[in-house]
């Protein structure tokens, strides 16, 4: 299969890519065609019920490291950084197993990856979008 080729979306709803994969918001309503929902975050959402986040599967193990979303903080300026320090996270041992289930779910249908973050596209789920899209310099 050829990698999949990142495709511009609605900057609200967040990137799609050729290969079914979008992210938003867990808080956001769920679409018909949001497909396997799969939240990204660490740590469950706050105030939001199991049985109304509609996730398909909670994957905390693709999410950043304590230690790197704190130090991150959701700062747009330490974005870039985030991102270099996060993809180099998703090759370590303790990420191998989950990543390689994203990458499964990923291949087989639609993918929707969600956050509880407020600012999406500055998101480990915008990153992990980007990731399974092969985007060339991905790190992978």
């Amino acid at each position: 299969m050829s990698p999949p080729t990142a495709v511009p979306a609605d900057p609200q709803k967040g990137c799609v890519m050729a290969n079914r994969v979008t992210y938003r918001r867990v808080y956001e309503e769920t679409s018909p065609g949001d497909g396997t929902r799969v939240l990204v975050d660490r740590v469950w959402p706050r105030g939001m019920r199991k049985e109304d986040a509609h996730v398909d599967e909670w994957l905390r193990d693709v999410a950043p490291s304590t230690e790197l979303r704190r130090w991150y903080g959701h700062e747009p300026d330490r974005f870039a950084e985030f991102r270099r320090r996060y993809l180099a996270e998703l090759r370590d041992s303790g990420h191998r197993e989950a990543v390689a289930r994203l990458r499964d779910l990923a291949a087989r249908d639609q993918l929707t990856l969600l956050t509880a973050t407020r600012d999406a596209d500055h998101s480990q789920a915008a990153v992990l979008a980007e990731w399974l899209s092969g985007t060339p310099g991905d790190g992978r």
